[in-house]
């Protein structure tokens, strides 16, 4: 079965659910060994779900935002490493798409090579900024040589890179100091993979270190100039927060079905009869319904509404992801408090959700900036 021949969402739910269990039998596996999983990613591409936000008049089924978490948070239902992975594609082709800042050309050449299994993700942070969001000034550095554009430097984090196609770089120009984004081949020569990725959390994302040395590209290759002063709202990166939530439902789904089997000779029954056991799983639905209330509904908000609505949207996508971030952080240690001491066995996939959903604690936005955003916002609005 193929995603592009299927024209509702439930049947893509359904398929997307037969999947995330395939991902699920492999992500111990994945994690133990702390490789990559090229199945899941394979699976992915081969039933079309690579090429679902790509824009109808270019070949894809141009989904909704609501449409992309739903989806993205049933991944990670499987495995969380193979959800963030392919979001960060799944949400630059959309991004691009609302924005629209790139040459129609170039979008439509990606959209091409995309509909036929290409993966794409940006390469922005680097050691010495951190996070983009930050405001640091990126020491990947190009200067133009002809008709071409010359780029050398290191990038950190590059989720997904034993299989990426194309990098969006940012560097900043040699002759102006400006900062510019970049469409690189995998091709291309002086383009490196150092396999870098030591991470607890998410070992599965192949977020390894990208080089970049003499790397030349045509000058139309250079595909945005950003304004470094200003935050747009994206509604793609809640690819993010779905993610975590999806790992955090798998977390309270094995707490259940443990609870439900588990019968200590000092009871009758199993445990999923106590009193402390019930207050817990009900602490969980309960933090599970407001995290998917937000989640969706600012999704569903962003899918209806025009561009200038969209750009006031800012701080309520940032409450989002870390609201439900945080949420599944609370719900997988509950999770790990009725199971106890067998949650840490390296068994025991609740050790694994424990350590991956950590990990949204450090993707963008940062939980100190968005509370900044909140309080700036309440300040204005109470004057």
């Amino acid at each position: 079965m193929n995603f592009s021949q299927i024209d509702t969402f439930e049947g893509r739910l359904d398929l997307m659910r037969s999947l995330s269990k395939q991902f699920l039998s492999r992500a111990h596996k994945v994690d133990i060994e702390g490789s990559f999983p090229f199945e899941n990613i394979e699976d992915l591409k081969r039933t079309g779900y690579t090429s679902l936000s790509v824009p109808g008049k270019y070949g894809g089924k141009e989904i909704s935002l609501y449409e992309l978490v739903r989806l993205q948070e049933m991944i990670a239902e499987g495995d969380g490493a193979t959800a963030l992975s392919i979001g960060w594609h799944m949400g630059i082709i959309m991004n691009l798409h609302e924005k629209n800042v790139w040459s129609g050309s170039i979008y439509k050449f990606l959209c091409e090579e995309v509909n036929n299994g290409a993966l794409i993700n940006s390469a922005q942070t680097e050691p010495k900024t951190g996070s983009p969001t930050r405001g640091g000034r990126p020491e990947t550095n190009a200067e133009k040589r002809g008709q071409n554009w010359v780029i050398s430097g290191r990038k950190t984090f590059t989720t997904m890179a034993p299989v990426l196609d194309y990098f969006i770089v940012n560097a900043t120009l040699k002759d102006t100091n400006e900062t510019a984004n970049f469409l690189i081949p995998r091709g291309t020569a002086g383009v490196k993979i150092e396999e870098t990725w030591d991470s607890i959390a998410l070992r599965g994302t192949g977020s390894h270190d990208l080089i970049l040395e003499h790397v030349a590209v045509p000058e139309e290759y250079m595909v945005e100039r950003p304004n470094p002063h200003s935050r747009k709202a994206n509604g793609w990166l809640l690819h993010i927060p779905a993610c975590y939530l999806g790992i955090a439902r798998a977390a309270q789904r094995y707490a259940i079905q443990f609870a439900k089997e588990y019968s200590p000779n000092s009871i009758s029954g199993t445990i999923i009869d106590l009193p402390n056991v019930r207050q817990k799983i009900g602490e969980m639905e309960l933090k599970i319904m407001q995290a998917e209330s937000f989640l969706y509904s600012v999704a569903r908000q962003w899918d209806t509404s025009s561009e200038e609505e969209r750009e006031k949207m800012l701080s309520v996508l940032g409450a989002v992801k870390l609201t439900v971030t945080n949420a599944a952080l609370s719900i997988v240690d509950l999770a790990m408090r009725i199971v106890g001491a067998k949650s840490l066995s390296i068994q025991n996939p609740l050790q694994r959700y424990y350590r991956d959903v950590r990990a949204g604690l450090h993707n963008p936005p940062m939980d100190d900036m968005t509370m900044e955003l909140l309080v700036r916002e309440s300040i204005l609005k109470n004057e």
